[in-house]
């Protein structure tokens, strides 16, 4: 009665209607969508919604589940594996009808998603995507872009390039690298292994790696660092070693986030990675997963979007 429906009469919905407005009744919105085996949420695990790329990638998928008429279900990481777990189980427990993520950096075992596919709930990855097989996935070509890093270096007139890796857990820090040695085997240049350092992201990380890489033989003038965080705490730290090792050390980053408008000794060029884009052809490409059940289940979505270099001219 209360949906009207055609089978009931005209008089009975009206008293029916009338009986529910005076118990100020409130009908129960979570099992009707569960009896229409949809809950209408999507969920979104990140990072860290405090760095810009993730906090312009939620901007994005906020606005367009809310112009599906979804309900968006936010969660961080905070780059912990343990905790990435225990979200992931806390949304299928809420019956979220899918879900994007972005790995934590210390993410090295996906047992987790596993479970998400056993329960028919469509993942796609976007931006950090783990190393394996099977699965739907929007990223940025990094290794292009990493190319193009040293490439621009190595025009500024430098011989001996260091890079500022992340940890090996991460598919992008191999891309990284990847990128990084096809551009000095493209140049004809010899690849030394002494000048990559991992190191976690952090500030603290970010000081031993640069220290490791002026203490090498090579003695690096350039380096390419993970992202313009690790860029930001490189150079910082390089102005407070006052080394001659250090001077005049130029920094190529990825991500170009705006804050490195912001420093005053910025690196010289960043690889922009296009977070509103990956973020928008993920969305679609979840909400395709959801509104066709009867696709092919061994087809899977791969989107690579190109990335760019924008050199800072500060």
């Amino acid at each position: 009665a209360l949906h009207d429906h055609p089978s009931i009469s005209l008089a009975t919905k009206q008293k029916i209607k009338k009986v529910a407005t005076e118990l100020n009744y409130q009908p129960n919105e979570r099992a009707i969508l569960f009896q229409k085996g949809k809950t209408f949420t999507i969920g979104v695990i990140l990072p860290e919604l405090s760095e810009s790329f993730f906090s312009t990638a939620i901007s994005v998928i906020e606005d367009y589940t809310y112009q599906k008429n979804y309900t968006l279900i936010i969660s961080q990481s905070h780059d912990d594996e343990g905790r990435e777990k225990q979200l992931v189980e806390k949304m299928r427990n809420h019956r979220v009808d899918g879900l994007l993520i972005s790995i934590a950096k210390t993410t090295a075992n996906f047992d987790h998603f596993e479970l998400l596919k056993r329960h028919q709930i469509p993942v796609v990855f976007f931006d950090r995507i783990p190393p394996i097989k099977n699965i739907h996935y929007v990223a940025c070509n990094i290794e292009t872009g990493s190319i193009a890093a040293v490439d621009y270096l190595l025009k500024r007139g430098h011989r001996s390039i260091g890079l500022i890796n992340g940890p090996d857990t991460l598919l992008a820090s191999s891309q990284r690298k990847e990128g990084y040695i096809k551009a000095l085997q493209k140049n004809r240049l010899k690849y030394d292994p002494s000048l990559i350092v991992n190191c976690d992201l952090t500030e603290s990380g970010t000081k031993i790696a640069l220290e490791n890489l002026i203490s090498t033989k090579r003695k690096p003038t350039a380096i390419v660092t993970f992202n313009d965080y690790v860029s930001a705490f490189a150079i910082k730290h390089s102005q407070d070693l006052l080394s001659e090792n250090v001077n005049n050390l130029e920094f190529v980053s990825y991500a170009n986030t705006p804050m490195i408008n912001f420093m005053g000794n910025g690196p010289v060029a960043s690889v922009e990675q296009f977070p509103a884009m990956q973020a928008q052809k993920a969305a679609d490409v979840l909400f395709d997963l959801i509104n066709n059940k009867d696709r092919d289940q061994n087809a899977f979505y791969q989107v690579i979007i190109e990335s760019e270099l924008v050199p800072n001219h500060q």
